[in-house]
């Protein structure tokens, strides 16, 4: 039985639905009463699902708004989404043909519709968001700080980075209370930090932008980081493994810990050593630590998982 999509062209301002590839469109604003006028347009046309592209952060509240007005709604990579179109010979692009597009992709590709995060793990992950910008702002205000001669000027970077330091400090407290509330989150936090380097921003981050973490095989986590060596064959030729996609900040972070992890746990520093000695180039050992921490996280957050699991319900005769 063939479902009917509703392609969503998610902008700023606006949304611009399309029931199938070539059905009926409608233009809404993204807003709340915009969205609100979206459900009537989907549910009017029967709309099995509602399919739209990660926008960076516009879709977001049309998918909360969309899944609790019980629409299932599947979110979409939009590169994925363009070389289909450009595959099908679609080179023009409008708003109104996108949304076209994206209804035909969800259809071929049977995508299925994502789950709501639970407010509280929307709430850490827009905590973490907003600890790492604040953390960027303040890394730039010190560069911009040490060219600086003038003292009033200095005085103003002083206050500003004095209020930075605070907002700081400030968000790690309710990260950090966030996660104790939570029993999974708390155990989860006690056992990634038996990883020597691994410290309490790892934690929160790997919780906030990898939700997944322990609920999937090792092969398919390193591919949602994009940690995972792709191959690239083809007859007889045996290309480069090289990784791509995924999850950028989880990779950013899961970098940066390697390195540190990597002169603290005996048995990374010695996995290091091989690679070096095998003559792998610096960047292959980087993503290779990376690539082992993931996985050690992976099996840490299942083991924890497993213990949370509710037992199984004894049959009754």
């Amino acid at each position: 039985m063939t479902r009917i999509i509703c392609g969503v062209d998610i902008a700023s301002k606006s949304l611009e639905a399309r029931i199938g590839q070539q059905g009926a469109t409608g233009s809404f604003a993204n807003t709340m009463e915009g969205i609100a006028a979206l459900v009537c347009f989907c549910q009017a046309h029967q709309a099995d699902l509602v399919a739209m592209e990660a926008t960076g952060g516009y879709e977001r509240r049309a998918f909360a708004q969309l899944s609790e007005q019980g629409l299932p709604v599947a979110i979409l990579n939009p590169r994925a989404v363009r070389q289909f179109a450009q595959s099908m010979g679609s080179l023009e692009k409008t708003d109104r043909i996108d949304a076209g597009m994206i209804a035909w992709y969800a259809e071929v590709k049977q995508s299925q519709p994502a789950c709501l995060a639970p407010q509280s793990q929307q709430q850490l992950r827009a905590l973490v968001t907003r600890l790492r910008q604040l953390t960027d702002l303040r890394t730039a205000q010190l560069n911009q700080q040490r060219l600086v001669i003038d003292r009033v000027v200095a005085a103003s970077f002083g206050k500003m980075l004095a209020f930075l330091a605070k907002q700081i400090e400030d968000m790690e407290q309710r990260i950090a209370a966030l996660i104790e509330h939570d029993p999974l989150w708390r155990d989860l936090n006690q056992a990634f930090r038996t990883i020597k380097g691994v410290a309490d921003r790892t934690v929160a981050r790997l919780m906030a932008e990898m939700p997944e973490i322990g609920t999937l095989s090792n092969k398919t986590i390193s591919k949602l980081a994009g940690l995972a060596p792709l191959a690239n064959d083809s007859g007889q030729h045996q290309g480069k493994r090289m990784v791509r996609g995924g999850r950028a900040p989880v990779r950013e972070i899961l970098f940066i810990v390697g390195c540190v992890v990597g002169r603290h746990e005996p048995d990374f520093i010695a996995f290091q050593q091989r690679l070096r000695a095998a003559g792998k180039p610096p960047k292959v050992v980087r993503i290779a630590v990376a690539h082992k921490l993931l996985v050690r996280l992976n099996a840490k957050a299942r083991e924890v998982r497993r213990q949370h699991a509710p037992p199984p319900q004894a049959e009754t005769a």
